[in-house]
């Protein structure tokens, strides 16, 4: 506990003068009666009880406040037969996917929001206003959608994984912002059943199948990009093993999540490679020593040139850190001590402009009775851009998550500036307010319903 303690207190003294302020404010404790509550941001959580997207702004005054409100002209989703999914913001703009309980043929697809929002310049920086209510900007939900699962980002779009359509969409946020929805979608042929990707410099996409002994086992799709050429190039590579489930893009290179360890091939972004003159690159996780099976992941996060992930075997869970720039990339583990019944999430990034990098992950759980943990990461304690020098600086103590499938995880939103953060405990019907620089819960606000995913608009 006091290695944690120290570690906090450096974190606090390295960071901006502006967080600094924000620091000795929080201290100060209440503003003064006459003060008009500040807004700190919105933000936009789904409700997995009834399948709906609320929203809110987050004030701070002698309280913290948060009303849940509804968006005006949401599409209502039949609770029982459809879900929302992953969604993703840039800019002003969000998009949340559809999924549904056939496989695709009721009604799935995408929704597009304006968050309400605009970004004012001052100087040397920028601020967010918000001054009107979201809206619906486009709405693409019928039996033609594929049944997405997966939303990413990549190059300032959006890419929204239409499995049983063996492809992806791109989305133009600037397009869906303007109203023109035909012009802002495109759909690319590539990656089947269960899709993860990556895109790389809005040029070259890598398309995975999660099959794990069929004979689309280890494929990924290279997919050209770009417009004017209509697939031109496109071929495809195999990882040794199957069930690929995660794929992502850094420096250069495009990483991959098959059933044993971490796969990465150099980003072919001129699609003059080919299946045979391909080399994939394969880094070893290490084995489960009761089950004797390889340790895997199922998802990234990037954090400048670093791609980070979580692993798990019946003896230990660690998080795993990879230097994309190396020559030969190698996994360095640094121990999370979970509880049992616990398992660790992907994490989510904090950076700031004074450079300050850290990771937050949930451990959620799965059974037993553990309590439930957010787990903060200095990634890069000395600032020299190595994080081998990683360290735990708290595990902090949390709501209850709601596990059913893919839904009910706790989330988290880190809000513009980076001073707090907000988190979703969707089996407390809670949203909490996190300082990012004392990393202490500061409030505890009741939404009702099982908030789940949950983003900010401006970040």
């Amino acid at each position: 506990m006091r290695t944690y303690v120290a570690i906090a207190t450096t974190l606090a003294l390295l960071i901006s003068f502006s967080d600094r302020c924000s620091y000795a404010e929080e201290a100060s404790g209440q503003h003064s009666h006459h003060s008009e509550p500040r807004l700190i941001g919105r933000i936009f959580w789904q409700n997995e009880a009834d399948a709906t997207l609320a929203y809110g702004d987050l004030t701070r005054g002698e309280k913290w406040a948060l009303e849940p409100k509804a968006i005006p002209g949401f599409p209502q989703l039949d609770r029982d037969s459809q879900t929302l999914v992953q969604m993703q913001a840039i800019g002003n703009v969000l998009v949340a996917g559809v999924r549904d309980m056939e496989e695709g043929e009721l009604e799935s697809g995408w929704i597009a929001i304006d968050g309400g929002g605009h970004e004012e310049e001052h100087g040397d920086h920028t601020h967010w206003r918000f001054t009107q209510a979201p809206q619906v900007l486009a709405t693409q939900l019928d039996d033609q959608q594929g049944n997405p699962a997966h939303l990413y980002q990549y190059d300032g779009a959006f890419y929204l994984a239409n499995d049983q359509k063996n492809g992806f969409t791109r989305l133009r946020p600037e397009m869906l912002a303007k109203g023109d929805t035909a012009a802002a979608a495109k759909f690319f042929a590539g990656g089947g059943q269960h899709i993860t990707l990556a895109a790389v410099n809005d040029q070259v996409a890598y398309s995975t199948w999660i099959d794990g002994k069929e004979e689309n086992s280890g494929r990924i799709d290279v997919v050209n990009l770009r417009e004017s050429e209509n697939g031109k190039g496109n071929y495809k590579i195999h990882t040794p093993t199957g069930g690929l489930h995660g794929a992502t893009a850094n420096s250069g290179r495009v990483f991959f999540a098959p059933a044993d360890g971490i796969c990465w091939v150099d980003a072919d972004r001129e699609l003059i490679q080919t299946e045979k003159s391909t080399q994939v690159h394969h880094v070893s996780l290490g084995k489960d020593p009761e089950t004797e099976k390889p340790l895997r992941t199922g998802a990234f996060a990037n954090a400048g040139h670093w791609v980070l992930f979580t692993s798990q075997s019946s003896e230990e869970s660690f998080l795993g850190l990879i230097d994309a720039t190396a020559s030969e990339p190698k996994v360095q583990k640094l121990p999370i001590e979970a509880a049992e019944g616990l398992r660790l999430t992907t994490p989510q990034i904090l950076e700031t402009p004074s450079g300050l990098k850290m990771a937050f992950l949930f451990q959620d759980r799965h059974d037993g009775d553990a309590t439930e943990q957010l787990t903060a990461i200095n990634l890069d304690p000395d600032r020299n851009g190595d994080f081998s020098d990683a360290k735990i600086v708290k595990h902090i103590p949390i709501g209850k998550s709601k596990i059913v499938g893919h839904s009910g995880h706790h989330d988290i939103c880190i809000m513009p500036g980076g001073r707090y953060a907000c988190i979703s405990n969707p089996g407390d019907g809670t949203i909490w307010v996190m300082s990012l620089t004392r990393l202490e819960v500061l409030e505890k606000i009741k939404v009702d319903g099982v908030p789940n995913r949950i983003v900010t608009i401006g970040n």
